[in-house]
C-alpha cells in the first residue's frame, strides 16, 4: 500500500495538519471526538499505513480508539517544522499528542519575521541537517514511499521561506520522490505588508521544484466557508459551523480536498489513479505545474458536508480552491477523481460534460485522467474532486505579480530582506521574471488555441 509523508512548516501548514490527522482517523472509524458508527468505519484497513506507523504489522482493523493507538505505539508518518513553539506546542498539549514522534518535530524561536529571506536563507542554512535528519527518519519508516505532501502558506515568513527551502531539500535528497505543495495564499488584505514580496519569491521555488502543486487563497476558502454557513442556518448543524473558529473550517475544507485527491493510492477501487502519473497527465511543459482544485460536496468535516447534487460539477468557479475561473482559459490536463458510489456511466457522464464545456488544446482534447475509488468519505455517499491545468492560472500569476510590482517599485521595506546574508536583490528580479515568463507561456498557449478554433471556423 502506498505510503504518504507529510511535512508541516509554518503556523498555517501545521494547523492545516491540525484539521488533517482527526479526519485522516474517521476515514478509519477510529474516534477523536465523538463516536463514530458501524456504518462510517472503513473495511480497508490496511489502507492505514498510508498515513501511519506501527512497530509492529497490525492492521488498522485493530485500532478503534485513540487508546489502541497509544498502546500500539502508532505513529503519524508526519513531520512538524515551525520557527515558533505556538501551534506546534498544541500537538504536544492535545488530545491527538501521542499520535506524533517528539523526534520529528523541530521549531525554535522567535519565528521568521514575516521574512521570506529569513526562513529561507537564514533557517534554512542553518536547520538543513537537521530538517534532512527527520525527514530521512520518517522515510526510513516506509516500505512503499510514495510522496511527500508538503503543507504550508506563502504570505508569512516560515512558511513560504522554510517550506521552500524544505522543498528544495526533499528535490535535492529525495529527486524520485513525489513532491506534492498544498499551499495557502493570502487575499491581498492581511497585515502582512511584505507579503507580496514572500508569495513571489515562494512562488518560484514552488514552480522549480515541485511536482505538483494544489494552492489555495484565503478569499475563496471564506467564500466557501460563508456559502456552507448560509445553507446550515436552518439546520441544527448551524451552531456547530458558527462556534467553530474561521480557520479550522477553512482548513478542513483543504484536508478533505487532500483526502479526496490520495484516496485512489491508498484505497482499492476499479479505475484508481496512481498519483505517480499525475504530473506525466497533468504537467504538460516544465513550471506549468499549479493545478487548480474543485471538490464536490464542498464540507468542513466529515459530519458536515454537504449531500452530493444530482449534477455533479466540482469544476464550477464557485468551487475552485483557487479564486479563478479554469474553464475560462485553455485546459491542458484535466482530471477527474470520484470516490464511493459512483458508477462508470457517471464518470462518462461527467467526462462528457467536462469536454462539451471547456476548451482544450488542441493536441490534448480527448485526454481527460479519470480515477474511481471505492471506497466514500466517512459517512458520505460519494465525492468528486476536479484537477484543471488551466491557462487561467496566468492571470493569477499576473495579479500577484502586479501585487509584487506596487511595492517593488518604491523599493519598500527591501532592506530587511537584503540585510539576510545569503539573500541578493537579483532574487527578487529573477522570481519576478520566473512569474513573467509562465504568463507569457499560458497567453501563447491561449493564442494557439484560438488561432486553432479561427481557422476552424474558416474550413
Amino acid at each position: 500500500m502506498s505510503e504518504f509523508i507529510t511535512v508541516q512548516v509554518g503556523q498555517c501548514g501545521n494547523q492545516i495538519g491540525g484539521a488533517f490527522w482527526p479526519l485522516a482517523l474517521q476515514e478509519h472509524g477510529i474516534a477523536t471526538s465523538k463516536p463514530i458508527t458501524q456504518q462510517q468505519r472503513s473495511r480497508y484497513n490496511d489502507a492505514f499505513h498510508s498515513f501511519f506507523w506501527s512497530p509492529s504489522d497490525v492492521t488498522g482493523a485493530s485500532y478503534k480508539t485513540l487508546h489502541d493507538l497509544e498502546s500500539a505505539k502508532v505513529k503519524a508518518r508526519a513531520v512538524l517544522i515551525d520557527m515558533e513553539d505556538s501551534v506546534v506546542a498544541r500537538f504536544r498539549r492535545g488530545p491527538l499528542r501521542k499520535l506524533f514522534d517528539e523526534t520529528l518535530l523541530l521549531t525554535n524561536y522567535p519565528g521568521s519575521g514575516n521574512n521570506w529571506a529569513e526562513g529561507h536563507h537564514t533557517h534554512g542554512s542553518s536547520y538543513e541537517s537537521r530538517i534532512v535528519e527527520v525527514i530521512r527518519r520518517a522515510v526510513e519508516r516506509c516500505d512503499h514511499l510514495h510522496g511527500f505532501l508538503l503543507m504550508f502558506s506563502v504570505g508569512g515568513g516560515t512558511g513560504s521561506g522554510l517550506g521552500t527551502a524544505t522543498l528544495k531539500l526533499l528535490s535535492d535528497y529525495f529527486p524520485d520522490v513525489e513532491r506534492f505543495v498544498t499551499c495557502v495564499y493570502p487575499s491581498g488584505h492581511e497585515d502582512v505588508v511584505t507579503a507580496p514580496y514572500n508569495v513571489v519569491l515562494a512562488t518560484n521555488i514552488l514552480l522549480e521544484y515541485a511536482t505538483c502543486v494544489l494552492p489555495a487563497d484565503n478569499k475563496s476558502l471564506l467564500d466557501i466557508c460563508a456559502y456552507l454557513q448560509n445553507r446550515k442556518e436552518s439546520n441544527e448543524s448551524a451552531k456547530a459551523v458558527a462556534a467553530s473558529s474561521p480557520y479550522e473550517d477553512m482548513n478542513s475544507v483543504i484536508v478533505n480536498m487532500l483526502l479526496n485527491f490520495t484516496s485512489g493510492s491508498r484505497f482499492p477501487g476499479s479505475l484508481n489513479v496512481d498519483m505517480s502519473e499525475l504530473s506525466t497527465n497533468m504537467v504538460p511543459y516544465p513550471k506549468l505545474n499549479f493545478l487548480s482544485c474543485g471538490l464536490t460536496p464542498l464540507g468542513f468535516s466529515s459530519s458536515q458536508i454537504l449531500p452530493v447534487p444530482k449534477q455533479v460539477e466540482p469544476w464550477a468557479r464557485d468551487h475552485q480552491l483557487l479564486k479563478i475561473d479554469p474553464l475560462a482559459g485553455t485546459l491542458l490536463g484535466a482530471t477527474l477523481l470520484s470516490r464511493g458510489n459512483v458508477t462508470l456511466s457517471d464518470l462518462r457522464y461527467n467526462v462528457s460534460r467536462l469536454q462539451n464545456k471547456g476548451k482544450f488544446i488542441p493536441w490534448n482534447q480527448d485526454a481527460i485522467k479519470v480515477g474511481l475509488c471505492s471506497v466514500a468519505p466517512t459517512g458520505h455517499p460519494a465525492a468528486h474532486l476536479s484537477l484543471l491545468n488551466s491557462t487561467s492560472m496566468g492571470g493569477f500569476f499576473s495579479h500577484i505579480g502586479g501585487q509584487f510590482d506596487r511595492l517593488y517599485r518604491r523599493k519598500a521595506h527591501i532592506h530587511h530582506y537584503l540585510q539576510v546574508d545569503g539573500f541578493s536583490n537579483s532574487e527578487f528580479v529573477l522570481s519576478r521574471q520566473s512569474l513573467l515568463d509562465c504568463t507569457s507561456h499560458y497567453q501563447h498557449l491561449t493564442t494557439t488555441q484560438n488561432a486553432v478554433l479561427d481557422r476552424l471556423q474558416v474550413v
